[in-house]
């Protein structure tokens, strides 16, 4: 099933971006992109473990849309992140990489949800 699939994705990439954090805080003494980067990156997975309850097929298609905005959010503060320096070219490929791969599923998700509801 494609959402147990995307959770998991969205938790191990939840785990990335804590780590992202701890070392923008840490090495970095980065305080202010790294709080966003970890609300918007943490916040896919979340979304995506509400919808799993979603009161009806609407709540659920929103809490999916919520986590692919999320996705998109992320990317631009690892672009920032990349672009002011604070990570490496290889570390902002690998992180939207996998941030992209999620977005990719939640897009697919989100289209085949809507149909279902005749919208």
């Amino acid at each position: 099933m494609a959402e147990s699939i995307v959770f998991e994705k969205s938790k191990q990439f939840a785990l990335r971006i804590i780590k992202l954090y701890q070392y923008l805080c840490n090495e970095k003494h980065e305080y202010v992109l790294s709080k966003q980067i970890l609300r918007s990156g943490t916040s896919i997975g979340a979304n995506i473990a509400e919808a799993e309850f979603g009161i009806s097929k609407k709540d659920f298609l929103s809490k999916m849309y919520i986590s692919l905005k999320e996705t998109s959010e992320t990317i631009y503060w690892l672009e920032l992140l990349k672009g002011s320096e604070y990570i490496t070219e290889k570390q902002f490929d690998s992180m939207s990489a996998d941030c992209k791969e999620i977005q990719k599923i939640l897009s697919a998700i989100t289209k085949t949800s809507k149909q279902s509801l005749g919208n």
